[in-house]
């Protein structure tokens, strides 16, 4: 597969998760990477100090860059997807925006993903929309305090069935109503290949139709969620589609690894370590 224009990054909360977190940032740079991403890694909106500054530490000391940051989701492994457009969960959401974008903004990262959260059974969908965008304006005028981005994604339903946003259109819906309240313009369009395609909806036309709308691309191959090369996708396609349509910013690793992590990386063994978060 050839993207030797393209730039990669590591998630750290999908691999090297067999390591204790703090040590995942210098696995990363032994793999060849220097850039990586997080979903939020703490328990709460707003932890300790010495447990952000323990991070930014390793981070650091790692010699690798943080590119890519979820806003606080909630408890991922029990279900949750997201707090901003759940009424009992807004408060923890709002709570978590300066300390999201100022730990972001420590170590030099510029793109923040929000997740939307889950459908509540019982309230109303459209109140749902509405506080999602009250918080997510909040959230892009942070950002935009420290020179980032809102990163808006969407997820497949057979894995996340409550969520409303699964098509690069909702997606993009979303962006386009948030950039119009702030008239900032710094809310973006995360394509994860992986939901697209477990939803039906082909990666190839996405970046066809809206490459010039990414923030950030994840990928995983499907159905399995697992590198690239074991599954269904054709990443030489997309990796070609991405270069011709200019995009230039990150594709993010977020595949849950076949076999161990470091083992994983075989299918970029050709490409220059550079590349693996480098300057391409």
């Amino acid at each position: 597969m050839s993207a030797r224009e393209l730039r990669f990054d590591i998630n750290l909360s999908i691999l090297f998760t067999e390591l204790p977190l703090l040590e995942r940032p210098a696995a990363a740079a032994e793999a060849g990477f220097t850039e990586i991403e997080l979903w939020w890694p703490f328990a709460g909106p707003t932890p300790a100090d010495a447990e952000l500054d323990a991070l930014a530490r390793a981070v650091r000391d790692a010699g690798v860059a943080l590119v890519g940051l979820n806003f606080d989701a909630g408890d991922m492994p029990a279900g949750d997807r997201g707090l901003l457009s759940r009424p009992a969960e807004s408060a923890r959401f709002r709570a978590n925006i300066d300390v999201a974008t100022g730990f972001a903004a420590s170590l030099g990262c510029r793109a923040l993903n929000a997740l939307y959260g889950n459908r509540e059974e019982g309230v109303d969908p459209r109140a749902q929309d509405e506080l999602a965008l009250e918080n997510l304006v909040s959230a892009a005028v942070a950002a935009e305090r420290v020179g980032a981005i809102v990163l808006i994604e969407a997820l497949n339903t057979p894995e996340n069935p409550r969520y409303p946003i699964v098509t690069a259109a909702d997606a993009l819906a979303v962006v386009d109503k948030v950039n119009a309240e702030t008239g900032l313009g710094n809310t973006a369009f995360l394509a994860d290949f992986y939901h697209l395609a477990r939803n039906g909806e082909a990666p190839a036309g996405v970046i066809d139709a809206h490459a010039d709308r990414f923030g950030h691309v994840q990928i995983a191959d499907t159905p399995g969620r697992g590198q690239p090369g074991t599954g269904e996708l054709d990443f030489e396609d997309l990796f070609r589609r991405l270069v011709t349509a200019g995009y230039t910013g990150r594709v993010g690793l977020e595949y849950r690894p076949v076999g161990a992590a470091a083992d994983s990386f075989g299918w970029l063994a050709h490409e220059s370590r550079g590349n693996r978060g480098g300057a391409g």
